[in-house]
């Protein structure tokens, strides 16, 4: 029935209120995780320490392949026979690159490439090996050793030897590759470590062994004739490179002893 108010105007009595649909409460989530097992292996394998020590492991792979196929039996056996021209020259850099990366001295290659292809060939194939060599060195060396050797530069001569080769990269290299006292294989991984740039290091590798790779090629491809001209100039440049590092390290001695 509709009551009249005092106006006189009938009003209709109030509605229920409608019934709205509840809203779900929000359903909680577990949050996800932030360190899985699979991220976790990701760290372990991408920490400084895992890299260096698959570079020792790749180095240690590299040193037992070279002692198991004895490259220097090149220098008694000769060139494989099937091999010959361009692709002998060719597989020859490419050997000669990943010998020093596996500590195989220098010398023996270079004689090795004048014995086997000549003064003017082998003096190439070694030279293209050697910065070969050196670039791969310092690939792995920069990728794999840097972040956990760097820390460990503590000592004073070890900071003053980076601090050298990262300020004055390419004439410090440049010594040191004109200086055969230095094995090449320390060079690059001292290299590495520092922050030398890719430029710098091999332009320098490039420029500082040509006297003393063509000295051993010479010397190489002239063995048998060690009373000529040729091969006793050869050993002349052998001599004269060191004894210009030896001048060079000597006036720079200063330097590393006031850092």
């Amino acid at each position: 029935m509709l009551d009249a108010n005092r106006s006189g105007t009938a009003t209709a009595p109030p509605r229920a209120a409608a019934t709205e649909p509840a809203v779900p409460a929000a359903v909680s989530v577990p949050p996800l995780p932030r360190t899985g097992f699979v991220a976790r292996c990701i760290r372990v394998v991408l920490s400084p320490y895992a890299r260096l020590s698959l570079l020792l492991a790749l180095l240690a792979g590299a040193a037992s392949c070279v002692l198991a196929f004895e490259p220097q039996r090149l220098l008694t056996h000769g060139w494989p026979p099937q091999l010959g021209g361009a692709a002998a020259a060719l597989v020859f850099t490419v050997a000669y690159g990943l010998c020093t990366v596996a500590f195989v001295p220098r010398p023996l290659l270079n004689l090795g490439a004048g014995a086997l292809f000549g003064s003017q060939l082998g003096l190439t194939t070694a030279l293209a090996g050697t910065v070969l060599g050196a670039g791969v060195a310092f690939g792995l060396g920069r990728v794999l050793g840097q972040d956990a050797l760097r820390p460990l530069l503590r000592g004073r001569w070890l900071k003053a030897a980076d601090g050298q080769l990262s300020r004055h990269g390419f004439r410090s290299m440049l010594a040191a590759r004109l200086f055969p006292g230095v094995p090449f294989w320390a060079a690059n991984y001292c290299a590495a470590v520092s922050r030398m740039g890719w430029l710098s290091f091999l332009l320098a590798t490039a420029l500082g062994s040509i006297p003393n790779t063509a000295a051993y090629a010479v010397a190489g491809a002239r063995a048998s004739a060690p009373t000529s001209p040729a091969f006793l100039i050869a050993m002349a440049g052998i001599a004269v490179p060191a004894l210009a590092g030896t001048v060079v390290a000597w006036r720079k001695r200063h330097h590393l002893r006031g850092h």
